[in-house]
C-alpha cells in the first residue's frame, strides 16, 4: 500500500484487534475506506472504526460476522462492495489457533479449524475475486497465514497444515488472477502478541523456558 492508492476500498476480515486491527488503521492512514469484521468483540471493533473516522477522516464500517459459519464469508464480501461501492483490497484475516494432539483433537474443533482458517479465506476470496473480475478491478487479495504453515510443532498438525494449504491454495489462484491484473499473495506472520492475561502470561512462560534466550 502507499500514498497513491488513495480513495480505494478494504475489507479487513478480523479487523477488530491484533493484525487485523493494525493493517484497518494502516490501511485508512493510506487513504482506504475500510470495512472489517468482527465475531464476539463489538466494543473492539466499534473503537477501530472511531479512530479510522476521526484520526483519519476514512469511512469504516463494522460487520458481526462469524467466517467460519455456512454463507457468511460471501454474505460478509457482498456486504462490503454495497457499502463501500466496490470492493479494491480483501485481506483474510480472521482466524483461530488451536492446538491438540492428533490423539486428542475433537471433531468439533477440526470443523471449526477448516471452515474458518481455510474454506472461509477461500470462499471470500473467490467472492471478491468475481466482483473484482466482474467490474475490471485490478485489485489485490492478501490471505494472512503464519509461520506454522512452513514449520511443524508438536500439536499443530491442523492449524499450522491448513496455512501451508492457503500458501498452496494462494500460488494456483495467483495463476488463475494474473490475467485479469488481480494480486493474490500471502503474509506469514510469527507470534504476535494481541492480548495479554493471566493465560497469555502462562503461554509465554511455557515457550520462553524452550527458547535459549529464555523469552519469546
Amino acid at each position: 500500500m502507499c500514498n497513491e492508492q488513495a480513495g480505494k476500498t478494504m475489507l479487513v476480515t478480523g479487523g477488530s484487534r491484533g493484525i487485523g486491527r493494525g493493517i484497518a488503521l494502516v490501511a485508512a492512514s493510506k487513504g482506504y475506506d475500510v470495512a472489517i469484521t468482527y465475531s464476539t468483540k463489538k466494543d473492539d471493533a466499534e473503537e477501530v472504526a472511531k479512530i479510522i473516522q476521526t484520526q483519519y477522516g476514512r469511512k469504516c464500517v463494522v460487520f458481526q460476522a462469524s467466517m467460519e459459519q455456512e454463507g457468511v464469508p460471501v454474505r460478509t464480501v457482498e456486504a462490503a462492495i454495497q457499502a463501500l461501492g466496490r470492493l479494491d483490497v480483501l485481506v483474510n484475516n480472521a482466524g483461530l489457533t488451536i492446538l491438540d494432539s492428533i490423539l486428542d483433537m475433537p471433531m468439533e474443533k477440526l470443523d471449526l479449524l477448516i471452515n474458518l482458517n481455510f474454506k472461509g479465506y477461500v470462499l471470500a476470496a473467490q467472492a471478491a475475486a468475481r466482483h473484482m473480475v466482474e467490474k475490471g478491478i485490478k485489485g489485490s487479495i492478501i490471505n494472512i497465514t503464519s509461520t506454522r504453515g512452513y514449520r511443524a510443532y508438536p500439536g499443530d498438525a491442523i492449524y499450522g497444515g491448513l496455512k501451508s494449504a492457503i500458501v498452496r491454495a494462494t500460488e494456483s489462484f495467483a495463476l488463475d488472477l494474473a490475467p485479469y491484473g488481480i494480486r493474490i499473495n500471502c503474509v506469514a506472520p510469527g507470534a504476535i502478541q494481541v492480548r495479554f492475561d493471566e493465560r497469555t502470561q502462562k503461554f509465554y512462560d511455557k515457550l520462553s523456558a524452550r527458547i535459549p534466550l529464555e523469552r519469546a
